[in-house]
């Protein structure tokens, strides 16, 4: 009988991360992972002349895949290390490869090796995501490119813009996002063959005082683990620095996409735009009515927990005591692969969102003419001082028809009647046949249309011609 309703479901599995990033941070990935650097290490041992047989790599190799995770449990109840726990169960997979097993070696060499190549292969798959969500982006805001739209600044109406425009200015967010995730991905150094301390006393050792021997030994376990080179110096560990620039990273996706989220959330309330919802949704069990923007709420409270998660890495980094201090471990089990999930989860909903964004012309259409007449006085001024108006008269009566426009809107809940104020004025008389053609929104929104063909031209689509092909899916499970 299954226990599953006895114990806890971490949400990010079950709920909101994809499998695939899920599977990255996994045991069997994990200490596949060990097992390839022990791999590598024999290998690369082997070839400089350490007592390193070929027959015993094979046995390691053959034995690679084989886990008996009630045997490692057991171990590390006995041994209290993890590391040894499957250091004692790989030997006895490969009882001949036993006693090279780790050759040289410290728990870091795995450990944080290991979760380079993890942290590496994670951001390679967030920038396929980031790569998702521009692409998206892209695509509605030439859509809807030319669309007047009511600009905010402040949430109070501002000059207009157009619905393409302001997608552009998720999309650039999610850009720099990316270009940060791939500068750090090309970037990661692999920690190496370091030793104990960062030394590589043992190695040394071993190469007889070769130092030559032991830095092609650091190079070639390094090359053979898919990275270019290896940090230049470390105590027992890498410098816990690269997780805090790693954290800074994941950061900065929670912040783009809380910001896209939030925006949708007001634009939802305003009736102009609103996410994907399924026909059977249900918004409140009370409220049958209700449509409310979850998938965007969820986006801005995973968001919220990766910001505040991040400044761990910074407290880590800050408090390593010389080589290094165990405080770290713990904390670093949790907060990285954790974070990885959720911004895995918030990129897949903000890519879900934006491949199905919901416009209502009409609704825009309408709140943009309502305000319009407002958004123009400063045109309505201009065209009556060309026609011979005094600038100073004319202002002080836009003024008050604005005062009393607002009013009328406002305290009596009338259609904005200032259009109509200002042509009753004789003040205007020079102008009155030229205010409805001062009211089309297109003149209020200058290169907005030119700005978004541009900017996926110029920014979006060389980025996303450097992506791996293949789409990712976008389903959202709850």
């Amino acid at each position: 009988m299954s226990d599953r309703g006895d114990r806890f479901d971490h949400p990010l599995i079950e709920r909101y991360a994809s499998r695939e990033m899920a599977r990255l941070f996994s045991p069997r990935e994990r200490h596949t992972a060990w097992r390839d650097l022990w791999i590598c290490l024999a290998e690369a041992e082997h070839e400089i002349g350490f007592p390193v047989t070929q027959a015993q790599i094979a046995e390691l190799r053959c034995a690679r895949d084989q886990f008996d995770w009630d045997r490692v449990a057991e171990l590390e109840k006995e041994l209290r290390h993890d590391v040894m726990a499957h250091v004692h169960h790989y030997g006895e997979l490969a009882p001949t490869a036993r006693p090279i097993l780790h050759l040289g070696a410290t728990s870091c060499f795995v450990t944080d090796n290991a979760d380079l190549v993890l942290y590496r292969r994670a951001l390679r798959l967030l920038e396929r995501r980031l790569g998702a969500v521009v692409a998206a982006l892209a695509q509605f805001a030439e859509q809807w490119r030319a669309e007047p739209c009511l600009g905010y600044t402040h949430f109070q109406v501002a000059q207009p813009v157009t619905i393409g425009k302001r997608a552009c200015l998720w999309a650039q967010d999610f850009l720099l996002d990316l270009d940060e995730v791939q500068r750090i991905a090309d970037w990661l150094p692999f920690r190496g063959v370091k030793g104990t301390t960062g030394t590589q006393a043992t190695f040394l050792t071993l190469a007889g005082g070769d130092h030559d021997k032991v830095r092609e030994l650091d190079r070639r376990v390094t090359q053979r683990m898919g990275f270019q080179r290896s940090i230049a110096v470390s105590g027992q560990t890498y410098t816990r620095k690269i997780d805090w620039t790693i954290h800074q990273a994941l950061s900065g996706i929670a912040q783009s996409a809380s910001k896209f989220a939030t925006d949708l959330r007001l634009l939802s309330h305003e009736g102009e735009i609103e996410e994907p919802s399924e026909s059977k949704q249900i918004g409140s069990s009370a409220m049958a009515y209700k449509k409310n923007p979850m998938r965007s709420e969820r986006i801005g409270s995973l968001a919220r927990y990766v910001i505040e998660i991040a400044g761990t890495s910074a407290h880590t980094a800050a408090v390593q005591w010389l080589e290094r201090t165990l405080d770290d471990s713990a904390v670093r089990r949790i907060a990285l692969p954790e974070t990885f999930l959720a911004v895995d989860g918030i990129l897949t909903l903000a890519q879900n969102v934006a491949q199905g964004l919901v416009v209502y012309p009409r609704v825009v259409q309408r709140k943009l003419r309502e305000q319009l007449p407002f958004l123009a006085t400063e045109e309505i001024l201009m065209a009556g001082v060309a026609a011979g108006g005094d600038r100073q008269d004319l202002h002080e009566r836009v003024r008050v028809h604005s005062r009393a426009a607002a009013h009328a809107v406002k305290a009596e809940g009338r259609e904005n009647p200032l259009l109509q104020l200002i042509a009753a004025d004789p003040a205007f008389a020079a102008i009155r046949e030229l205010l409805p053609s001062l009211m089309d929104p297109r003149r209020f929104v200058g290169r907005a249309a030119e700005q978004v063909t541009e900017f996926v031209r110029d920014e979006v689509a060389p980025r996303l011609q450097r992506l791996p092909a293949g789409e990712l899916d976008a389903d959202v499970r709850v």
